[in-house]
């Protein structure tokens, strides 16, 4: 039998891990100048948690979710998404407690039972912010500039930010009422989702993406128009905030993502370039999460952006992170009494952190020198019991084919000149 990784998964194999572990590097590196901290939830929560933040007439719980018993007979799903986790946890251990407002990134895999295609998975991989405990207009302007600064530090800067408010738990059901009474009118034009969807959760009838429903959604009453003088103000100044930092946006009354719990601000990041999956992240405030799930009123606003997009977006524009694979040393062992000696060097090297390696399937010295080659090797030096007998070997630049003879005794200060000489 054949084994093979389960559809909608993937290997992530070098050298494309040195592309991922770069994307890390830089988003703790500009979320922490941001003063976002990291936090790991679990990779599974007890099933009602998603229910109840997420909500239950969602695609993703109503089809989306890898949901299981455990032999107790709880049950418990893979994580979809990634914030009704981190306001468990900051409700679960009394976060509000502390000073606030705690301000969290994370990064790792979540799980969907979606139809896989380019940039979407089953397993797929986020990182996302969430700002916790204020309501300010002006951090809902930071969480958005925080995600562009990310993806500018990628060299992507051909972005559109669509902006939006959904309201508040005051004028949205007014704006509810309104949409459902217009798309009750407007039923027969409608595909047979968004037609069950008009009593369960009308506003997911604006997401759709169907051609015969988007005729009748261009028409439908905007909620811009709908607000209320609190919400309204509020929009208001999480654009004049944006407008302060000379991030450009666009109004998209029809903009209300794919959760329940959002409220007020929503926003998406496109990049053309990725065609109709175009959404590189997206995310909004949801100021009623945590009292839906843990009965305390405590807003917040986050994002979330998937790292497989975000890859396609940069093989879209040709981007090209500044990853090397490769090692700075290989050394070409002759003999059992070379290799270890060898072996020795190769442990100090190491240890004075150049990546360096040797042979191990006791090839010949020309099959040795491809093996260098295929792994990109900076420098290759033969060692034999010639070489020990005379405390010396030769160098090679494998790039420029210069050689070196040098001492091997002082191979490791060697080293240490010619990298400095290549770094300057």
């Amino acid at each position: 039998m054949k084994f093979k990784a389960p559809r909608g998964t993937n290997d992530i194999l070098p050298p494309a891990t040195l592309k991922w572990q770069y994307i890390e590097e830089k988003t703790h590196e500009v979320f922490s100048n941001y003063n976002y901290h990291e936090i790991r939830t679990p990779i599974f929560e007890y099933t009602e948690l998603f229910q109840r933040g997420i909500g239950e007439v969602t695609d993703i719980v109503e089809k989306e979710m890898y949901t299981f018993e455990d032999k107790g007979g709880r049950s418990l799903t893979l994580r979809p998404e990634g914030t009704a986790s981190v306001i468990r946890s900051f409700l679960e251990n009394k976060i509000y407690g502390q000073a606030q407002p705690t301000k969290y990134y994370y990064i790792g895999p979540m799980f969907r039972y979606e139809r896989p295609q380019s940039g979407r998975f089953r397993q797929f991989h986020q990182l996302g912010v969430e700002a916790i405990a204020s309501n300010d207009p002006a951090l809902d302007a930071e969480i958005i500039s925080l995600g562009i600064r990310l993806l500018q530090k990628f060299g992507l800067n051909e972005l559109e930010l669509n902006l939006n408010s959904v309201g508040c738990q005051e004028c949205r059901p007014d704006y509810v009422a309104k949409l459902k009474e217009y798309l009750t009118k407007n039923k027969e034009q409608l595909c047979d989702n968004c037609k069950s969807r008009i009593e369960r959760s009308p506003l997911r009838v604006l997401d759709c993406k169907n051609k015969n429903c988007q005729s009748v959604i261009n028409s439908a009453p905007k909620i811009t128009e709908n607000l209320c003088s609190s919400c309204d103000e509020h929009f208001k100044e999480v654009q004049s905030y944006l407008d302060i930092l000379e991030i450009d946006y666009q109004i998209n009354p029809l903009l209300v993502r794919g959760l329940d719990y959002y409220t007020n601000t929503a926003f998406e990041i496109k990049d053309n370039a990725l065609g109709a999956q175009d959404t590189i992240f997206g995310g909004g405030r949801y100021n009623g999460l945590a009292e839906e799930i843990g009965n305390r009123d405590v807003p917040g606003i986050g994002f979330a952006l998937g790292i497989e997009r975000l890859l396609l977006s940069l093989e879209a524009k040709d981007i090209k992170l500044p990853v090397e694979a490769g090692v700075d040393l290989y050394i070409t062992v002759i003999g059992a009494k070379a290799k270890r000696e060898s072996f020795k060097l190769l442990d100090k090297l190491r240890s004075s952190g150049f990546k360096t390696e040797m042979d191990y399937l006791d090839r010949g010295v020309g099959s040795q020198m491809k093996s260098a080659d295929r792994m990109n090797a900076e420098y290759t030096i033969i060692i034999g019991e010639d070489e020990l007998n005379k405390n010396a070997a030769t160098i090679r630049n494998m790039k420029s084919g210069t050689e070196k003879e040098i001492k091997l005794t002082n191979l490791l200060e060697e080293m240490k000149q010619l990298v400095a000489k290549e770094e300057n």
